[in-house]
């Protein structure tokens, strides 16, 4: 990110081919002005950058980490294991069983070892929660979210009412 502020989230993936799933957690980060940073963290690949990464992450700043993951999806309970912090786990859709098996490995966490869990390729969910957590102790981030959802309510609102102009008749 090309911000100087000191990153409040940390965005990590296994892969660069877990990009697209996460990058919507990026881009809202970028809507509510939050910095974030984003890595490629294999727990599998490079086991020692992943725990250099967990173990540091508190100590840098970081307030809640999301972790994208395919597969046997290990990333986001591995970190969750390494570090204080919320870990937010977003399962990555595979070819083989359509992201099922990510999502059970990141949501049958250990007693001890949470790891929050959205849906399978719910990137934006996971930087929203990311920035809820976090406006957990700040008024001025709340404020924001309440407008936002207040937008997303004025929205559905509009949709219902075009709904009702185009479909007057009950079926």
């Amino acid at each position: 990110m090309s911000t100087k502020k000191q990153p409040l989230i940390g965005i990590i993936m296994g892969s660069d081919s877990d990009w697209p799933t996460l990058e919507p957690a990026a881009e809202t980060c970028k809507k509510f002005k939050i910095p974030y940073e984003a890595r490629v963290v294999s727990a599998h690949r490079t086991p020692l950058d992943m725990t250099e990464y967990a173990q540091s992450a508190h100590g840098r700043g970081l307030k809640v980490i999301i972790a994208g993951a395919g597969g046997a999806a290990h990333l986001p309970g591995m970190v969750a294991s390494l570090t204080p912090l919320p870990v937010i786990g977003v399962p990555i859709e595979s070819k083989a069983l359509k992201g099922l098996d990510s999502l059970l490995s990141i949501a049958q966490m250990p007693t001890g070892v949470p790891v929050a869990t959205v849906a399978i390729g719910g990137g934006e969910n996971a930087g929203l929660l990311a920035i809820e957590i976090i406006a957990a102790s700040d008024p001025d981030l709340q404020t924001r979210i309440m407008k936002f959802k207040a937008s997303m309510a004025k929205a559905s609102r509009v949709k219902n009412k075009n709904l009702k102009k185009t479909r007057s008749k009950s079926v």
